[in-house]
């Protein structure tokens, strides 16, 4: 029990070392010291990493976060307070970066819901066809849309409309976290029934 407590105290030992390290970079940087900037960014690379997965981030979209959210701490360095913890700081960048992916990542995945009808018109197919075509996949997506449970058609409507994650959370009650499953979820559904699956 004692060594283990010993190994619990050496870890929070190091990581209060390495946060008391990357504030003084920062503090450095925000003093003109271009090397005490570079090391901090790279340094922020692996906390930035674990928020964006810890938010739900997946695959090469993490790497895209890292990128916002390093361009995010180069647009704002000058609002860090030495005083205060570099991580914590860092930490809701990172966050509104990966909110900011993931509603993305949702208002593309609705674009790329697959056509309903599977036909391609030919070059030479008139508008008004063509105009109906385009009313009937909409009517379609509508209605798969209106027939998911409450849940899922909030959260795919607050995607539509671009809402954030927190605004649709203080609309809804939800969790940002039950908004993102439901969305998941309601794609899944979509993508099944406008193939036809369903």
């Amino acid at each position: 029990m004692a060594a283990a407590d010993a190994r619990v105290d050496e870890v929070s030992s190091s990581t209060q070392h390495i946060e008391r390290r990357r504030a003084q970079w920062m503090a450095q940087a925000q003093a003109g010291d271009r090397l005490a900037y570079e090391r901090v960014l790279a340094d922020s690379v692996g906390l930035i990493r674990a928020v964006a997965r810890r938010q739900g981030v997946q695959g090469a979209l993490v790497d895209d976060v890292v990128q916002e959210t390093l361009l995010s701490v180069h647009r704002a360095r000058h609002t860090y307070d030495p005083g205060r913890s570099y991580n914590a700081w860092l930490a809701a960048l990172a966050t509104r970066r990966a909110i900011d992916a993931l509603r993305q990542q949702g208002r593309r995945d609705l674009r790329e819901l697959p056509e309903l009808d599977g036909v391609d018109h030919p070059d030479g197919a008139d508008d008004a066809a063509e105009q109906s075509d385009q009313d009937m996949r909409a009517r379609k997506l509508h209605q798969a849309i209106a027939a998911l449970p409450d849940g899922q058609r909030q959260a795919v409507e607050a995607a539509l409309k671009e809402q954030s994650l927190a605004e649709t959370s203080a609309l809804t009650g939800r969790s940002p976290s039950a908004l993102k499953v439901s969305l998941h979820r309601a794609l899944k559904v979509l993508r099944k029934h406008l193939s036809g699956g369903g």
